[in-house]
């Protein structure tokens, strides 16, 4: 059940993640810090200025260094938004994505308890929790795809339930999404505009077919599919990411870097678009384009020159000259308006340019055909071409889109698709776990989708580190011992089974109470001698006791009365309390736990819970004496104890030093011997470190006599001092 005293755990501890730095890491804190200095005023150009003073420090380790200049540059278009626009909630409804705001299509609860539709997470759209900020990706940062994601079976199943047909425009989003992924455009094309046609008002339908129109190079009509749902859903931070990569590769890198920043100033963790406002600014600030014309890779195009960068005020002025202030509509025609500074109007000069160029491309058809105008002229020819915010569009029978006049309604209102559940699909078998057939109370959803209580899961556990119901292996999920609550369910049941979760509390309740009492039902450590004062740990690793521990913390009391192995009785009719002072978890479950020793009792029935043995106990208190007797009781203590000092000084440096080790020092003599109920504290660290039976220590451990306990103490350390004199 236990070892003891001690346990070395020290070599079993693994390293804090991240702890190791690498070579160059002192330089990139520097500039990290450098540039952090800088967000709150929401500084641009002094942040920018800062990143290329940056430079002269060493290289910049990557696109990913930049992301405090990411993140300044998107404070400041948030401040400059103003307060008008806010996040998109998405549809209404009990089953929403925490990630897109949509409905919860083929559930999967992340570790933090959040809950999102598998789209968002498969497609890796951001790093951290939307509500909590906690890390999504697997321990280590590593990509979802080497973890695969796990449709919560609890949260699925009710979705199913009550609103099949989302789930089936769901599971159609998915094939879409496949034969996207496996660069089939054609088909994914085909099979969107089928869809459309039974169900013009399905955003996401038009998102897939704006992708498949993107994959097949038909940019203008992409467009005009992310405007429209644009126009619907102003807030979705998605769709100004697809459009900023619709014309990221159609040329006009700045405007794409505008929409890149507007998706972040709608959801700052939205990874994608991040990744790209890094990778532009990486390669605008590298180290290579310094003193050089921008080539290539400055905007992606074989067409582009730019004037050279300088370290000083002149660069700084030259690209901090971008406006970032966004314009009044990003989801119309404003979007694409030629932005003031040498950026945007040498990428603009160079897509108006290229258009002929590219234009021979089979299957290319570029947002604009028209000769080289100018500045003005630009803005209005993209402003015709590809404005369609003022206007809806409805699937043509060949799949184009055919503009409608504004005001009318689409075949189905999106916010309303799923707001509403049926009393009769409501029922509390669906809410029950698996393990105590009773109903959800801290619902925790594992790694393999399966929802289970957090007090019946970690039971399991206890005994083998795998699911219950699927066996797959949760030696990751144990060692993190990270039982996050599954919010989503537990709002459900709060909401719609109000008063069958107020009878499951006051349950739980009754029970915590039973074992938080500590005269009653008081939970028995079989294993080995305590004593009061004297530290006890331990090393738990039987399922049973796990579990004793466990409710030891959970309960408040900390306690637990340890004995003595019987024979007859099972345990002994004594022992002594302990007081957890701390538990350390191994990744395999098992614990070493930290106590020191308290009051002492005496059995008085004996019992059995959940495999572990209890008592009902009476805790004992040395009888107190007076007057002559107390003189001669004192007497008697500084004998003993000088006794005792002069023993322990006469072993072997070897022995000396365990016992310091183990049980630290010899507590000092106590003035006031009778001043605590179980006497004074060297007595029982003496017995606790002498090399006597259990027996003859647990028949001192029962006395209520001081002056007993001396006398014994006394003997064992007469004979002791014998052996020390041969």
């Amino acid at each position: 059940a236990a070892s003891s005293p001690a346990a070395t755990v020290g070599s079993e501890l693994p390293p804090e993640p991240g702890g190791s730095g690498g070579p160059g890491e002192g330089a990139d804190e520097e500039r990290e810090l450098l540039l952090a200095r800088l967000v709150p005023a929401s500084r641009v150009k002094e942040a920018v200025g800062a990143s290329l003073a940056s430079l002269c420090l060493g290289p910049l380790g990557g696109a990913q260094r930049l992301g405090t200049l990411v993140d300044c540059l998107v404070l400041n278009y948030r401040l400059r938004q103003g307060p008008g626009r806010g996040r998109e909630r998405g549809a209404e409804g009990p089953l929403r994505c925490c990630g897109c705001g949509r409905f919860l299509g083929e559930p999967v609860t992340v570790p933090c308890g959040h809950t999102y539709c598998r789209r968002c997470l498969r497609r890796e759209l951001r790093a951290r929790c939307r509500r909590c900020r906690d890390w999504l990706l697997p321990a280590g940062g590593t990509s979802t795809a080497a973890a695969p994601l796990r449709t919560s079976v609890v949260l699925n199943r009710l979705a199913e339930k009550w609103f099949p047909g989302e789930c089936e425009r769901a599971r159609a989003g998915t094939r879409l999404e496949e034969l996207l992924t496996q660069g089939r455009f054609r088909e994914a094309l085909g099979a969107a505009n089928q869809a459309l046609r039974a169900d013009s008002s399905d955003l996401m339908l038009r998102i897939y077919r704006a992708e498949s129109y993107f994959g097949l190079q038909e940019y203008k009509t992409a467009i005009e599919d992310l405007n429209f749902v644009i126009s619907k859903m102003p807030n979705w931070p998605e769709v100004y990411f697809q459009k900023g990569k619709v014309l990221q590769d159609s040329g006009f890198v700045g405007d794409a870097l505008q929409l890149f920043l507007q998706c972040l100033a709608l959801d700052e963790d939205f990874l994608p678009a991040k990744l790209e406002v890094e990778k532009i600014l990486c390669d605008v600030l590298s180290p290579e384009k310094l003193g050089e014309s921008l080539k290539e890779s400055a905007w992606n195009s074989p067409h582009i020159r730019n004037k050279p960068f300088i370290l000083g005020s002149e660069v700084t002025a030259s690209y901090c000259s971008l406006q970032l202030c966004p314009p009044q509509s990003l989801g119309g025609s404003d979007v694409l308006e030629p932005v003031s500074g040498g950026l945007n109007r040498a990428q603009s000069a160079h897509a108006l340019n290229s258009t002929k160029d590219l234009a021979k491309e089979d299957g290319l058809k570029r947002v604009s055909s028209e000769p080289l105008l100018s500045g003005q002229g630009k803005g209005a020819l993209l402003k015709r071409k590809l404005s369609f915010s003022e206007q809806d569009t409805v699937v043509c029978e060949d799949g184009r889109n055919k503009h409608k006049k504004q005001g009318e309604s689409t075949k189905r209102d999106m916010t309303l698709a799923f707001g509403t559940i049926p009393g009769d699909l409501i029922d509390v078998s669906d809410f029950e776990c698996s393990l105590c057939m009773r109903l959800f109370f801290e619902p925790v959803t594992t790694p393999c989708g399966h929802t289970f209580c957090k007090g019946c899961l970690e039971r399991c556990l206890d005994h083998a580190p795998q699911c219950p119901l699927c066996k797959e292996s949760l030696k990751e999920y144990l060692a993190s011992r990270k039982y996050s609550i599954t919010e989503l369910l537990e709002e459900l049941i709060m909401k719609y089974l109000s008063d069958e979760l107020f009878e499951r509390k006051r349950i739980h309740a009754e029970e915590t109470a039973e074992h938080s009492n500590l005269t009653k039902n008081v939970p028995m450590f079989v294993c080995t001698m305590a004593y009061p004062t004297v530290p006890c740990p331990l090393h738990v690793f039987e399922p049973r006791y796990r579990l004793m521990i466990r409710r030891s913390m959970e309960t408040g009391t900390k306690q637990f009365g340890m004995c003595i192995s019987d024979s007859q009785n099972g345990f002994a009719d004594y022992g002594c309390m302990l007081q957890i002072r701390n538990v350390h978890f191994l990744p395999d479950g098992r614990s070493v736990v930290d106590t020191i020793g308290g009051k002492r009792f005496r059995v008085l029935r004996r019992g059995m819970k959940d495999g572990y043995c209890t008592a009902d106990i009476e805790y004992l208190e040395d009888v107190k004496v007076a007057d002559e007797e107390l003189k001669k009781l004192r007497e008697l203590h500084n004998f003993v104890y000088n006794q005792a000092c002069s023993w322990f000084q006469n072993l072997r440096n070897k022995f000396r030093t365990q016992i310091l080790q183990h049980f630290g020092p010899m507590p000092d003599r106590e003035e006031n011997i009778q001043a605590m109920p179980n006497g004074p504290a060297w007595c029982w660290w003496l017995l606790a470190v002498l090399p006597v039976d259990p027996r003859y220590q647990l028949s001192v451990l029962s006395m209520m006599s001081l002056k007993d306990r001396l006398i014994k103490i006394q003997h064992i350390l007469t004979y002791f001092s014998r052996d020390q004199s041969k």
